[in-house]
């Protein structure tokens, strides 16, 4: 009889560990690699190495684009800002916007974790991509991390994964372009100047701060502007993304001190007189610098405003 119970009690032992599958399986890194091969083959990418910096462990593949302009590896203590585009292998979860949305200014050692509040947190794989492959600062890269190191079972998110850009679906890997910025002040003006371009916008004037000022309406008053002076107008703040995406506006009159806004708003404005309308695109470190704003404006993001001015009173 108690030959019976241990043959039973083995037999169920065994049972329950062959049908365990969760996160911690031994066969996810397996998964991941056909997964990851079979989307460079169909997708007809070419030029992709495996990571084996660490003894061919982690299923990273990468392609380095752009090579750095920095000769010195960065490290976890290191501060590094870059911008990415992110989608999954499935395409049902694709973030592109690296101009407004998908920003990181931080330390290495906290890539990953939370960002804005309408991103998912970056994934550890994508810290050990860019301390370990990247590396450069100035280097662009393509990087493909396995789910096993991106969101893992679970995924992210909320709904249903067949909701396109609501949900990363369990047990998908992720196709990563990275931009490790060199020289935020240059990557800045480049982005200014694409989004000139792209929505034909000239007639601009750059100052010595790299804030970009128009003067559609000339003033009529006589009080000009200055930083201690109380003005009442209409503005409208936008992002630089492809949907011009309004991030604040007082489409009724409002009035406050020049003193009490961003720094390149305030250049834009001072010297001006009522009846002004003034558009101004103030590059990242005059706008909300490397800290962003309130979930809503990632760091080191580039801003653009209208102004009409209706009233000024020194």
């Amino acid at each position: 009889m108690k030959q019976i119970t241990f043959t039973l009690l083995l037999l169920i032992s065994i049972g329950l560990v062959s049908c365990r599958k969760d996160k911690n399986s031994p066969d996810i890194k397996q998964y991941d690699d056909t997964q990851i091969k079979n989307y460079i083959a169909a997708n007809g990418i070419t030029g992709m190495q495996r990571d084996t910096v660490t003894g061919d462990t982690s299923g990273i593949y990468y392609k380095i684009l752009t090579p750095g302009t920095s000769t010195t590896p960065i490290d976890y203590s290191d501060i590094v800002s870059f911008v990415y585009t992110m989608r999954t292998l499935d395409g049902k979860y694709i973030s592109t916007d690296s101009v407004s949305l998908n920003h990181f200014y931080g330390f290495v050692g906290h890539i990953s974790g939370s960002q804005l509040t309408s991103s998912p947190p970056l994934p550890k794989g994508l810290q050990k991509a860019i301390h370990d492959l990247v590396k450069y600062k100035g280097t662009t890269a393509r990087v493909i991390i396995p789910s096993h190191i991106g969101y893992g079972v679970n995924g992210y998110g909320l709904g249903s994964s067949s909701n396109a850009n609501s949900h990363v679906g369990g047990n998908q890997s992720l196709d990563y372009y990275i931009n490790l910025i060199s020289n935020q002040e240059v990557y800045d003006d480049a982005v200014i100047k694409n989004y000139m371009k792209a929505n034909s916008l000239t007639g601009y004037t750059k100052t010595a701060d790299g804030v970009y000022v128009k003067i559609s309406t000339p003033g009529t008053g006589t009080d000009v502007i200055d930083a201690d002076s109380y003005i009442t107008c209409t503005y409208t703040g936008k992002l630089l993304d492809q949907a011009q995406t309004v991030f604040d506006s007082a489409t009724s009159s409002t009035s406050f001190t020049v003193s009490g806004l961003i720094k390149g708003a305030q250049e834009g404005l001072i010297g001006q007189t009522s009846g002004a309308t003034v558009s101004i695109i103030i590059p990242s470190r005059w706008a909300y610098g490397t800290s962003g704003n309130s979930g809503a404006i990632g760091p080191n993001t580039p801003l653009y405003f209208d102004f009409v001015i209706s009233a000024v009173a020194n």
